[in-house]
């Protein structure tokens, strides 16, 4: 990877970490870090993420938010148009490279169920609508695991994100 695109890699990594460390919210800081890194403005993506923090509404069930964040803005850059939803070859592009990002979180811990991740770094999972455990899931280091976790998925979207951009560059270019 070419030196600036490895500044904008390790852009989205600091601005995600710092992000989720100080607003919380794993989808919203991968969508905030990816986004701002690459100097795209886009809200709605970022308020479609609000809903996705701690495996989906904080219920830890469903897949990591850093990854679903990641897949919103890798879709939102080479996912399928709403003129072409008919065409279902549109959207493999976008299939692929969220598959990619997936099997990044299962490589690096095992799975990408949020409870699962939070089970392999903190030794258990933690029920976030509970006062109590919030405070112990705090306590524990969630901030610090969770925020390393979004900023290695940024730093991973991006690299997929600036790889995909560079295999274009040429069929841009001869067309």
């Amino acid at each position: 990877m070419e030196g600036s695109n490895a500044l904008v890699s390790e852009e989205a990594y600091r601005l995600a970490k710092e992000y989720e460390a100080t607003c919380t919210g794993c989808a919203q800081s991968v969508v905030a870090g990816l986004l701002d890194a690459m100097g795209i403005q886009e809200e709605g993506v970022f308020k479609a993420a609000s809903g996705l923090a701690d495996g989906i509404g904080l219920t830890g069930d469903g897949s990591c938010g850093a990854l679903t964040g990641g897949c919103m803005v890798l879709g939102l850059l080479f996912g399928r148009e709403r003129k072409d939803h008919q065409d279902m070859m549109k959207p493999m592009r976008s299939y692929l490279l969220c598959k990619e990002l997936h099997g990044f979180f299962v490589e690096n811990y095992g799975s990408a169920r949020c409870h699962d991740i939070q089970e392999k770094l903190m030794g258990r999972t933690y029920n976030l609508y509970d006062p109590q455990e919030l405070q112990e899931a705090f306590r524990s280091g969630m901030l610090e695991h969770c925020s390393e976790v979004v900023g290695r998925a940024a730093r991973k979207a991006a690299e997929l994100i600036i790889e995909e951009r560079e295999k274009q560059e040429p069929d841009e270019q001869g067309a």
